[in-house]
């Protein structure tokens, strides 16, 4: 009975570890007991300055924005994908009352500039997307930066595509204010209330 016992518990253990390298017991489960990154960038630091490649191909300067206005600067994933669909959405939506606080609002991702500009087409975003295809932007932050890979695209007409992604890089989002100084640094875990949860934030800031 006990070597009976043994071989059904051993089977047990066996199958459970086939499961996860199989992929049947979600991410999410495999993922728990992970530390949360820390960003190189902490709250009350003075950000660094930055340039980086606009959804028009321009030269974006942080030093045009900081010390005028706060400055949101949300890394996200990939275009065209559910969660960040979801966030820029969202931020979409809160634009107008963000702008009336003085904020402005800049998505990161590591599509190229012809992503973005479908992207930004498509869901009719009205504030700059950076593409940061080698991760640099990310990195200066501390955010972390994963492999490259394939973005879903939507053209204006609706024809559906892929298109290469330099790098893939973690959510994060960092509020700057207007002094300069980092007043916010955070993963975000909900794509979707990330924009609420900034506009919330901000009230609090001195918008002067």
């Amino acid at each position: 009975m006990r070597l009976l016992a043994k071989c059904v518990i051993g089977c047990f253990v066996l199958g459970a570890l086939g499961l996860v390298i199989g992929g049947a017991i979600p991410a999410a489960a495999q993922e728990k007991g992970k530390k949360k990154v820390e960003l190189k960038v902490k709250v009350g630091d003075t950000a660094p300055s930055f340039e980086s490649v606009d959804d028009s191909g321009k030269t974006f300067k942080s030093s045009d924005v900081v010390g005028k206005k706060i400055l949101v600067l949300y890394f996200y994933p990939a275009d065209f994908t559910g969660g960040c669909t979801a966030q820029a959405c969202g931020f979409r939506d809160e634009i107008e009352k963000l702008k009336s606080a003085g904020v402005m609002v800049v998505g990161v991702s590591g599509d190229s500039v012809a992503t973005h500009m479908l992207f930004k087409g498509y869901h009719k975003l009205s504030f700059p997307l950076l593409a940061d295809e080698k991760g640099d932007l990310a990195k200066l932050f501390g955010v972390p930066v994963g492999k490259g890979g394939e973005s879903p695209t939507i053209a204006a007409n609706g024809d559906k595509g892929k298109a290469p992604r330099g790098v893939t890089i973690q959510r994060y989002t960092v509020v700057i204010d207007k002094a300069g100084k980092v007043a916010a640094a955070d993963q975000v875990t909900k794509a979707g209330d990330d924009a609420k949860r900034i506009a919330e934030m901000v009230k609090k800031l001195d918008t002067k």
